[in-house]
């Protein structure tokens, strides 16, 4: 076993362990409500061991609102020391806990939320300006998000008639043999040849070979620290893609932005006057700036996807943690996530297949 796989085990492992503990010790009154709240904890425990993940993904987002639930409650009856909390403790805590688990499951199964976003530059280019690029990324199709979500995802992409598709990583989260028939509407994106996909961390850890060959085979265009020009209304800009960091636990190429500008999929010459980055990881951001993008488009961070991760996220990936952002005169925008990854939750954070629109902001 990878030994960082086992660390990131070790890690979930023992918060998990913390939280239960502390939730024991609050709610617990006996045998029957120890039994009751160890369940949710020992599917938890499942996810490491990849079975019945579905079950352990709801564990865990049990485990996470009741121990939040449970703290903030004893905060505030610490601070207030009201005795209606007292009285109604248990009743408190398990109804924020039921909540915040069905608000969350709603707005992640509801989603995507169509968010339109207007990029601006000081020298854009005419031509190139009202360019219009759908963002899908970390759709992470697998046990939890499955075909009927992928649908949804691909005809609202196909409505807004994007100039260009692209596909930001983790896209899927599962070996092609399980989850070819979920993905299956995705053919659907690559019919004008408008669209284009880079590996994230999760597509590595899916089977990378296999899921690359596949996007080729319907028809996408897999960037692996390369580069297409891209003709649009007389003008030309560039469109590179960079692997994930992940990539070098399995033996392919670390992510390189100096080689995907130098490195084309055509023999054209053109010279680009606009030069786009599609790199998953937003922390790939300097070295992105430093090779001459102007704008670099991410995923990765889910925003934290749900509370209180949300705040651990941006303290994590600051200042590209989520949305529109600067690295020098680099423009970075960072996907909240199409889909989820792990709990089906979403609270203080939302689903998003995002419509960025390219204009200059000059009169």
């Amino acid at each position: 076993m990878n030994k960082q796989f086992l660390k990131i085990i070790l890690i979930f492992t023992s918060l998990l362990l913390v939280s239960y503990l502390y939730i024991w010790l609050r709610l617990s009154t006996g045998i029957l409500s120890s039994f009751l709240l160890a369940i949710p904890f020992l599917f938890s425990l499942l996810v490491p061991l990849r079975l019945f993940s579905s079950l352990g993904y709801i564990g865990i987002g049990i485990v996470n609102f009741l121990f939040i639930s449970l703290l903030g409650t004893d905060l505030v009856l610490l601070i207030s020391r009201l005795e209606f909390i007292n009285i109604h403790y248990h009743t408190i805590v398990y109804t924020l806990t039921g909540l915040c688990l069905i608000i969350g499951l709603y707005r992640a199964f509801n989603g995507p939320t169509l968010k339109e976003v207007t990029l601006r530059f000081p020298h854009l280019p005419k031509n190139l300006r009202g360019l219009k690029i759908i963002q899908i990324s970390d759709l992470h199709v697998g046990p939890t998000l499955g075909k009927r979500y992928v649908e949804r995802v691909v005809k609202k992409t196909l409505e807004q008639n994007p100039d260009l598709i692209v596909l930001t990583g983790d896209i899927v989260d599962g070996k092609l043999s399980q989850f070819k028939e979920e993905a299956k509407a995705l053919e659907q994106l690559s019919r004008d040849g408008k669209a284009y996909f880079i590996m994230g961390n999760h597509d590595y850890y899916s089977g990378p070979v296999e899921w690359i060959q596949y996007f080729k085979s319907i028809g996408i265009k897999v960037l692996l620290n390369t580069h297409d020009l891209i003709s649009y209304q007389n003008s030309h800009f560039m469109l590179a893609g960079v692997t994930d960091p992940a990539a070098s636990l399995v033996g392919h190429p670390y992510p390189n932005p100096q080689a995907a500008m130098k490195t084309q999929l055509n023999q054209s010459k053109e010279n680009p006057e606009f030069k786009i980055l599609l790199a998953h990881n937003p922390k790939l951001a300097i070295r992105a700036a430093a090779a001459g993008f102007d704008l670099m488009l991410s995923g990765h961070t889910h925003g934290g996807q749900f509370f209180p991760w949300t705040l651990i996220v941006k303290k994590v990936h600051s200042p590209h943690y989520l949305g529109e952002s600067a690295e020098d005169s680099m423009r970075v925008y960072v996907s909240a996530g199409t889909g989820t990854w792990g709990p089906p939750l979403r609270l203080g954070t939302t689903t998003e297949l995002t419509c960025i629109i390219l204009e200059s902001d000059l009169t």
